[in-house]
């Protein structure tokens, strides 16, 4: 039986092993404070790696896998950026833009269909099929950076701009287009910086009223969003960008 390992078993890693074990494949987990060294010792060449903890844990995991993993790796975290693999020598890792919401209790439900992009494509669009999570192939190089790019435009702004509006995401463009397209705006040009790529800023913006429509009542701002406008200002910061609208939401 073929193997993939799953680095991280939160909300997220949980629904990529149903559908993963679901088409035949034996998942391995690896949890906080397993020896990652000892299990690629016994598991050198799975099919896939899967990264699957948060944003946070990103760097300090990928600076920890064994060098016979690199080739093999799977991400699927929100706020990624090629720079975030390439750093660690990671070459072309399969990646994937998350676009279903996973909480605790309650079912994987997607908003739109989650770009794939990869060596390992047809994997993982095929293992959330089978869970009837929809899934497409894309491109890599600037389909795959526009499709990160779009996903961090929803998340940062939706959750920045939420500190002040509240609500939902149609309460948000319905009543706070202008205030919305500020916030948007400042997390382009942060997004701009970091890629070194100028963006089509009215696709992205179309991007992310495209997931705005697929769940309309979704929340703007989570448990999370303190830490992603924090994020997102220290990424200001070292850019040189003014942002005076995240700036004054942080105040």
């Amino acid at each position: 039986m073929k193997e993939v390992v799953i680095i991280g078993l939160g909300q997220l890693g949980r629904v990529f092993s149903g559908g993963l074990l679901r088409t035949g494949y034996r998942v391995i987990p690896v949890n906080r404070g397993d020896s990652v060294d000892a299990i690629a010792a016994e598991i050198p060449a799975p099919e896939l790696v899967l990264v699957a903890v948060a944003e946070p844990d990103l760097h300090q995991v990928l600076g920890a896998l064994p060098e016979t993993w690199k080739c093999r790796v799977g991400l699927i975290q929100n706020e990624l950026l090629p720079r975030d693999w390439e750093a660690f020598g990671i070459v072309d890792p399969t990646v994937i833009s998350v676009w279903f919401e996973k909480k605790k209790g309650t079912d994987a439900k997607p908003l739109i269909e989650s770009p794939v992009a990869g060596p390992k494509v047809e994997l993982l669009v095929k293992a959330l099929a089978s869970i009837d999570l929809p899934a497409r192939k894309v491109n890599g190089g600037s389909e795959l950076m526009f499709e990160l790019v779009r996903k961090n435009l929803y998340i940062l702004t939706t959750n920045i701009a939420g500190f002040k509006t509240g609500g939902t995401v149609k309460s948000l463009w319905q009543n706070h287009e202008t205030f919305a397209r500020l916030v948007a705006n400042e997390v382009m040009d942060i997004q701009d910086s970091l890629t070194g790529v100028k963006h089509d800023r009215n696709r992205l913006i179309a991007g992310m009223l495209e997931a705005f429509e697929g769940d309309p009542a979704h929340g703007c701002t989570g448990r999370s969003a303190p830490a992603r406008l924090a994020r997102a200002l220290a990424c200001a910061d070292r850019a040189g960008l003014a942002v005076p609208v995240l700036r004054s939401l942080q105040q």
